[in-house]
């Protein structure tokens, strides 16, 4: 029977068929969707680049797929980015070029990463540098709102950091690049640093602090690392800047023309060197730029390799741990018109604990082109008197050798800060006891003891102290004034046998014991001599020191940390008690509440430290005191406790 043909119905039918069988097999999707993302999520598909992953940007993904460039890019990168050089040299400042340069320099970058090539590396830096800096005032320069700006600052840091290596070479080099050749000079005088010269230049970019709670660094262009200044062959200064210490420098590629250069098979440039507090920015051939640094990083690595934490507690039971070791040492070499600022750490410490406080305020403009900082370290376990002498005769064998206060002013204006034991030996430096300290021993005058010519005098030089001149200023943070009562506890009693006193505290105690034990009315044992019981209430030595006020010529400061919140009779710091640390003779007395008694790195009592240099400031500079009044203001809003005598507040600005 035959088939009617089919009617117009039918084939209706059967298209609409087909149209539905294609739509369930295409699951209905549409070509394009829209979704919602979370905004971390947001952020991070606007920002995404080979920095953070490897996935390209969007920018240079664009920049491949509208040259037709992804296939390749997937089977032969280096093909890939021959083809998009040659690519750009055509299309030079189209439309296009900043995007493709872009694109080179984050191209170079992930191949850098994937197979380990410095020369790509380099590649990169050279790319990224010419996506920044046009040729002129009339070529196209990236919009710092675009992403891409930033980031092709960190591909030209990180590009350096990798090509570079570790150490960097500072010297002048030839590179032999994918595409052609690079030349690179250098200028020796740029290693000079105020008489030293930077050596064992290190990456910092790659490295990750803990430690210190706020890590500084200022933003800008070129690689950021930390040299170590090597002091002339000849210096003889008695407190030194050792081979552990680094400070911050930048290392800046610079290329003439750069996209013109960068296009081409041979490149030359130079290799720049700058410091961070001589050169904030940096004159190229194609504009001034602004230079990067990671100062909190060359710090930390000068703690983490300086200090040995160990020295904490051998430097308390070791008397004589520092006999051959620098007592006095310093951030920088001394610069003329910055004045000292002396930190004299506590009882088993070291200058380390001042990480922190120093970290900070090296960040505050005014401080940092005024003042610099030294450390003392000293062997805590040694009697207090003695520890001070030490502390004088460093600092004036260290002025002596700067050359006085004649060759700089500044150098007679040292401020003194002391945290626990070591506000004690800042006082020491800061009062005239006359017969006061010596009394504490025994009545007898001084003349009536038998004595050799040397125990008389070191005796003399440690109990007849008189204010030291250059000295202008001190401030007291957790100072015993009048003991701690923690060192009354028996165990402190017992650990303090077990201290070792070099010969010459040894030596005295013999000869002072032996021809006038009957003229004495303390007791001269080992268990009685270190600075473990001489900061007991119950001191002979506390008791005469507390009532020996800071000379009137030197300004006097207490920064009192204490737990909790009551009523300060009866508040201590876990260590000293607030009615031993107040000295109502001060000029001025922050209370620090909720803070224990290492409160060096506490926001509070760095910013009081702050204010009372910025004050020291306003008195020597004039046209500073408006900015002086401004931070006192400013302690005032943090918080805590403040304490201004009357006789003082009337003679502030």
């Amino acid at each position: 029977m035959p088939v009617p043909p089919p009617t117009k119905t039918h084939i209706l039918h059967r298209r609409f068929s087909w149209v539905a069988v294609c739509l369930a097999l295409s699951g209905c999707a549409a070509p394009v969707t829209v979704q919602q993302l979370s905004l971390t999520d947001s952020y991070k598909e606007r920002s995404q680049s080979t920095l953070s992953g490897y996935r390209l940007s969007n920018t240079t993904r664009i920049v491949l797929e509208r040259q037709n460039l992804l296939p390749i890019w997937k089977k032969n990168p280096a093909q890939a980015i021959a083809v998009l050089r040659a690519s750009t040299q055509a299309q030079f400042y189209t439309p296009d070029f900043l995007d493709q340069l872009f694109a080179l320099a984050e191209l170079n970058y992930l191949v850098g990463r994937q197979q380990s090539d410095r020369a790509a590396f380099m590649a990169a830096a050279l790319y990224a540098y010419a996506y920044l800096n046009p040729n002129g005032p009339d070529h196209a320069k990236p919009s710092p709102y675009d992403v891409h700006f930033r980031q092709a600052c960190d591909l030209y840091m990180f590009g350096l950091t990798e090509a570079m290596g570790n150490p960097v070479d500072v010297t002048p080099q030839r590179w032999t690049l994918p595409f052609g050749t690079l030349d690179l000079s250098t200028t020796p005088a740029e290693k000079e640093w105020y008489g030293y010269t930077l050596t064992d230049f290190r990456p910092t970019a790659r490295l990750s602090v803990r430690g210190i709670k706020n890590i500084y660094r200022r933003a800008g262009l070129g690689e950021p690392l930390a040299a170590v200044p090597r002091p002339p062959a000849n210096s003889q200064i008695s407190f030194s800047i050792t081979d552990k210490l680094r400070i911050p420098v930048n290392l800046l590629l610079d290329i003439p023309s750069p996209r013109q250069q960068v296009l081409s098979n041979h490149i030359t440039g130079r290799l720049a060197l700058a410091t961070i507090d001589q050169q904030t920015s940096l004159p190229t051939t194609d504009g001034v730029v602004p230079l990067q640094y990671d100062q909190t990083a060359s710090r930390a690595i000068s703690l983490s390799n300086a200090v040995d934490w160990s020295v904490e507690y051998k430097g308390f039971l070791n008397g004589n741990l520092f006999s051959k070791r620098a007592q006095l040492i310093a951030m920088e070499p001394h610069q003329y018109g910055h004045m000292p600022v002396v930190l004299i750490h506590g009882t088993a410490s070291s200058p380390g604990r001042w990480a922190d406080m120093v970290n900070d305020l090296l960040e505050d403009p005014d401080i940092r082109s005024h003042f610099e900082f030294w450390f003392f370290s000293y062997a805590t376990g040694n009697p207090i008197p003695y520890s001070a002498l030490q502390l004088r005769e460093a600092l004036s064998r260290t002025i002596q050798d700067l050359g006085g206060t004649q060759a700089d002013p500044a150098l007679g204006r040292i401020t003194l800060i002391g945290h626990s034991q070591g506000g004690l030996l800042a006082k020491m430096l800061a009062i005239d006891p006359h017969n006061a300290l010596w009394h504490g021993l025994t009545s007898h005058p001084f003349s009536s003891l038998h004595l050799s010519s040397s125990t008389r005098q070191l005796l003399e030089q440690a109990l007849f102290p008189t204010p030291m001149p250059e000295v202008k200023s001190v401030v007291f943070i957790s100072t015993p004034q009048h003991g701690s009562y923690l060192a009354d506890f028996s165990i402190a009693h017992l650990i303090g046998r077990m201290v070792t006193f070099p010969a010459a505290i040894t030596e005295v105690t013999q000869q002072v014991i032996q021809g006038n034990a009957s003229l004495l009315k303390v007791n001269m044992s080992p268990s009685r001599l270190g600075s473990v019981y001489g900061m007991s209430p119950h001191s002979a030595f506390i008791r005469a020191l507390a009532a020996v006020p800071v000379t009137p010529a030197i300004q006097s400061h207490s920064i009192i940390p204490v737990l909790g919140e009551g009523p300060l009779a009866n508040a201590d710091d876990g260590v000293v008690a607030y009615s031993s640390a107040h000295d109502p003779r001060v000029q001025s007395e922050l209370i620090v509440r909720n803070s224990g008694h290492s409160t060096q790195a506490n926001p509070i009592t760095i910013a009081e430290v702050r204010r009372i240099l910025l004050q020291q400031l306003a008195d020597t500079l004039p046209d500073m005191r408006m900015k002086g009044d401004m931070n006192h203001t400013n302690i005032m809003r943090i918080g805590g406790d403040y304490t201004i005598p009357d006789a003082w507040a009337n003679t502030q600005p």
